[in-house]
């Protein structure tokens, strides 16, 4: 069979706890401890610490050449890495050993140092680009001559290694000057052939300057198609009213106005009316009209070879069009007028369209234009920037050469000191001292928990007893009332928190003891007994609580203060106790005028008038009456009872019940007192449906026994001591 240790969970919180119960006797054994280590570190040699403090620059060489500078400069020290390069350049040997030699600094057997017992402390201060340099001896005269021959030494090193970097950098700076003065050049032979290919001067202006060209040009383009328009429609009327071919109407005009052309169209017409005359007299064959017909020929023929000569073309014109009247004649030297002022329009309108079009194709390109120039021109400022920017360093290089210049400088010497510091040892004894005292204080702590009889904890009381733990309620003060729910009146007591501040802690404290009940029995749990071993442990006001949080579930419950010696439960409710159950038991009063409503689920009878003996009322035929009474109205009755340590009203009652619980206390209940309520319980053969822990400290138990850790609303679980019973 397998050990029952074995199987046990290693709870590593009791060790704990006894600590976090005794604490005062942990102090005790510490503060013990360090007066004695105080008295020994009074006895010691004193050593006294000298303190110098160099500054640190940036790296000059770093910031001249412009090389390497992320790698070596030390313009963000306070980053601490470079400073701390330096600490440890500061502290190195070749640094130590000059010192060493410097002040001929011997050991006891005569002997110049070793460069690693020489126990400097380089350390950075916190935000700064400063160290510190200290180191502890017994001779005060010591300690500050090490220090200020350390801090000279490592200046004067540094010194001479700038001094060295100083002629490299400046080699540096002459090759890198004629690739600048080359990338310079190329910049500025760029910009120039952008702008001569462009032909730009100043783009923003020209872009300025083509968007009004633009602009005129659509206002201009306007007004001309309009007197287009109007030039055309007087235009068209007067060809309608001429009747001519729109491409004869300059030829008529011209011909009408040569002299030569009218006097052979004259005489062509004195001609055609003879014609027509002998006609009207004689016939075809007469010689007359054959005379005139020859006529009529010469002078056609005439007047079309005039007309072609004036016309320049052989065109036929109808006679009746070379001569027309004056106003003919004027209206068609205004088409031809009209005819000329359309053809300019036209002219003026293509002309006007094709610069305004060129305007529009240079506004396309130049915003490539504007951002190749940008190019080019932040190329050019960089390579000047970076031209002017090695001459500077340059001259610069060139001053520093014939200087003496370093990255540090001491800004604090050594002084003699004149106090003594605390050393290692010192630390050493009080760190012991303090470890000591904790081990002596847990061992005291340790030591008076073991004596102590009480029950100290949740663990205890539920190994002690052996029942089932079925309710937790930790300790708690009130701070802040809720408003009570439903018709709970305002007298009732701030510790019923149930009823008085919902959505608590408490509050969700006792629904997990009200779930728990349906669980703990294979039937039906009505009738409830809760008493405690001794008095103090607070089973009248779980009993209340017990009652609220079942009537909250829609529940009718009856709570019964049972305990006619020392009531409580009226003071709890806020009720009058003039009428209760011992006048009922005894028949003096009936119960439907003793019983008292809270709520419409809960009703309360308080204890009543206190008999000469009430354990024979408890343990009587009238109580087992009551109860089959109270069970055919009521879902669940509770009892508050006496405490069970020489009082057996408890017991008795629990035998006529479904059930009992039992309220326990830490640190309240002794062994003594539990065990002798333990044994009154197993004599009565009472049905004991499991232990209430009530008032437990949070800080004091185990995590595994309790998981309300946090208040949440109107209530803080505080270790507070509170007056219940």
């Amino acid at each position: 069979m397998e050990n029952k240790n074995d199987t046990q969970e290693l709870d590593i919180q009791q060790y704990w706890l006894p600590i976090k119960r005794r604490w005062p006797f942990l102090v005790i054994a510490l503060l013990a401890s360090l007066g004695i280590a105080g008295f020994a570190i009074l006895k010691r040699k004193p050593e006294y610490e000298a303190t110098g403090m160099l500054l640190f620059k940036s790296d000059r060489i770093s910031s001249l050449t412009k090389a390497g500078e992320k790698i070596g400069d030390l313009e963000s020290l306070v980053r601490g890495n470079p400073l701390e390069t330096q600490a440890v350049i500061v502290n190195s040997q070749p640094i130590l050993r000059e010192v060493i030699n410097t002040l001929g600094l011997k050991d006891k057997q005569g002997k110049l140092l070793e460069p690693e017992l020489l126990k400097i402390k380089v350390e950075s201060i916190v935000g700064t680009d400063v160290l510190k340099v200290s180191y502890t001896s017994e001779n005060p005269e010591i300690s500050a001559s090490v220090v200020n021959q350390l801090m000279k030494s490592y200046v004067a090193n540094n010194i001479e290694s700038n001094r060295t970097q100083v002629v490299v950098a400046g080699e540096f700076l002459k090759k890198q000057l004629p690739v600048s003065r080359q990338e310079l050049e190329r910049a500025s032979e760029a910009i120039r052939q952008f702008k001569t290919q462009y032909k730009i001067i100043q783009l923003p202006q020209e872009a300025s300057a083509a968007i009004q060209n633009i602009s005129q040009l659509d206002v201009e383009l306007n007004q001309t198609q309009a007197a287009l328009a109007d030039v055309s429609a007087q235009e068209g009327q007067i060809a309608s009213q001429l009747n001519f071919a729109k491409n004869k109407t300059v030829e008529i005009t011209s011909l009408n106005q040569i002299p030569g052309v009218q006097e052979v169209l004259g005489e062509l017409q004195k001609v055609q009316s003879k014609l027509a005359s002998a006609r009207a007299r004689y016939t075809e064959e007469h010689p007359d009209i054959s005379n005139l017909k020859n006529q009529e020929i010469t002078l056609n023929a005439l007047l079309q070879n005039r007309t072609e000569q004036v016309l320049g073309t052989k065109k036929i014109v109808p006679s009746n069009q070379l001569q027309v009247g004056k106003l003919r004649e004027t209206l068609a030297s205004q088409y031809v007028q009209l005819q000329t002022q359309r053809q300019g329009l036209e002219n003026k309108i293509r002309a006007l369209s094709n610069i305004r079009e060129t305007y529009q194709q240079k506004l396309a390109i130049l915003p490539n234009l504007e951002k190749t120039q940008g190019d080019l021109e932040r190329k050019l400022s960089v390579a000047q920037t970076d031209y002017q920017n090695l001459i500077t360093r340059l001259q610069e290089i060139e001053v520093a050469e014939k200087q003496t210049i370093g990255n540090a400088k001491i800004i604090q010497t050594a002084e003699i000191p004149k106090n003594r510091v605390i050393s290692k040892i010192t630390f050493m004894l009080a760190g012991g001292s303090i470890f000591f005292g904790l081990l002596m204080g847990i061992f005291a702590a340790y030591f008076v928990d073991v004596i102590d009889r009480s029950l100290k904890n949740i663990k205890e009381i539920e190994t002690f007893f052996g029942y089932t733990l079925i309710g937790l309620i930790p300790k708690f003060e009130t701070n802040i009332k809720s408003p009570p729910i439903k018709l709970i009146r305002d007298e009732i007591s701030s510790r019923v928190v149930v009823a008085t501040s919902p959505r608590t802690v408490i509050h969700e404290a006792y629904q997990m003891l009200q779930a728990n009940l349906k669980f703990i029995s294979h039937k039906k749990v009505s009738t409830i007994v809760v008493t405690s071993s001794v008095t103090g442990e607070g089973k009248s006001e779980v009993s209340a609580n017990l009652a609220a949080i079942i009537a909250t579930a829609g529940k009718r419950v009856l709570l019964v203060d049972a305990d006619m010696r020392q009531p409580c439960q009226h003071h709890l409710w806020g009720l009058i106790n003039s009428v209760g159950l011992s006048n009922v038991i005894v028949g003096h009063d009936e119960f439907s005028q003793a019983v008292q409503t809270v709520t419409s689920y809960l009703s309360v009878l308080t204890a009543g008038v206190q008999p000469p003996n009430p354990s024979a009322l408890i343990d009587s035929e009238g109580m087992i009456s009551l109860i089959q009474k109270f069970s055919e109205t009521y879902d669940y009755i509770i009892f508050d009872t006496p405490p069970l340590t020489g009082i057996a009203d408890a017991a008795v009652l629990g035998k006529m019940v479904d059930g009992v619980l039992l309220v326990a206390r830490p640190r309240v209940v002794e062994s003594a007192s539990a065990k002798a309520a333990k044994s009154l319980l197993e004599r009565s053969e009472a049905n004991i449906l499991g232990i209430i822990a009530n008032a437990v400290n949070i800080k004091q138990e185990p995590d595994s026994y309790f998981y309300y850790s946090y208040p949440r609303s109107g209530h803080i679980i505080k270790d507070a001591e509170v007056s219940i019973r």
